[in-house]
């Protein structure tokens, strides 16, 4: 089958459109965004409503749902001790996923998808701020190389679809997100979360110290979800090329900086220890932005803002996110 001609601009309101995800951090922001966007006819399934580890249920439900765009962000994701104790799981899960998903949405003629990674899939020593063209120029960070590896395939899987298909599919890959439906367990969440539930909790029961993973030098970029969001529909109308797009904001901060934010946000005034037999995991993670900006689009949520919103929402709903107890 030979390429065909397409030119990205505005999406058929009135399309189909599923959201692989869409009870995630990701693709909860995701729908909100279709939604306040004019999308009339989402498509969502909970992970008990349609497995997609499982290839004829995927199948079965492309046949009947026939949506013309799809946004892949349904993933196993976690932190660095969940990444590290159940490597197998994050490698299995993630490509069973990925491969049925994008097998059916071929088969079924979806015309526009786009796929959702990580900034874990480049080196863990890449030049910073990563380029998109360092992928696979390095070796991994072992504690996440695992779902790194998985998210890769599903990079070349669409690259793939393009080259043997035609078909005008693109990939995303974010820098560390955070937002309101994140994961706020304590042993599979990812740095922030981490840090607010570790810092909420110290203010409900009174803690005069915190004591955090690693030596807090480590730097990272953070990304509200809900420009992550705005971002995902930015590209699928304006964006049309085989490299995937790294989105995010183009600055970072220490580790040890952004447990100051969070102490704030929540109201911490205690002391702030550093246990440095923990893994610090890759030593600085900054997105180069400019293939992204280049497109016309910019974040617009600071980290503060994002944050202070974020202890908002995990307060008012602290009984029921995953991982909460409640």
């Amino acid at each position: 089958m030979t390429s065909v001609d397409f030119t990205p601009g505005p999406l058929d309101r009135d399309a189909t459109f599923y959201v692989a995800g869409h009870r995630g951090l990701v693709g909860s922001s995701i729908w909100r965004v279709l939604q306040s966007g004019g999308f009339n006819n989402l498509v969502g399934r909970t992970s008990r409503e349609l497995d997609l580890k499982d290839r004829d249920s995927t199948f079965a439900f492309f046949a009947e749902s026939k949506p013309r765009y799809v946004a892949l962000a349904a993933a196993r994701v976690g932190g660095i001790l969940a990444n590290s104790t159940y490597p197998v799981d994050f490698l299995s899960d993630n490509l069973r996923i990925q491969v049925n998903v994008l097998d059916a949405a071929r088969e079924f003629g979806v015309e526009r998808l786009l796929f959702l990674g990580s900034s874990c899939i480049y080196p863990k020593l890449a030049e910073q701020p990563i380029r998109e063209h360092s992928l696979l120029t390095g070796h991994l960070e072992p504690t996440n190389d695992a779902y790194a590896i998985a998210k890769i395939a599903g990079i070349l899987h669409v690259q793939a679809v393009r080259r043997q298909y035609g078909l005008p599919w693109i990939s995303a890959m974010p820098t560390n997100l955070y937002g309101p439906e994140d994961n706020f367990s304590p042993n599979e969440s990812h740095v922030l979360p981490a840090l607010i539930r570790r810092y909420d909790d110290a203010v409900r029961n009174g803690a005069g110290t915190v004591t955090n993973w690693g030596t807090g030098a480590p730097r990272r970029e953070f990304l509200h979800v809900d420009d992550m969001a705005s971002a995902c529909l930015h590209l699928l109308e304006h964006y049309d090329g085989a490299e995937h797009v790294n989105v995010g904001t183009g600055s970072d901060v220490t580790i040890q900086e952004l447990a100051g934010i969070v102490a704030d946000a929540v109201g911490y005034t205690g002391e702030m220890e550093w246990d440095t037999s923990k893994p610090d995991g890759t030593p600085q993670k900054l997105l180069d932005v400019s293939k992204l900006a280049g497109t016309g689009w910019r974040s617009s949520i600071s980290l503060r803002n994002g944050l202070r919103s974020t202890v908002e929402w995990y307060r008012e709903n602290v009984q029921l996110v995953r991982g909460s107890g409640g």
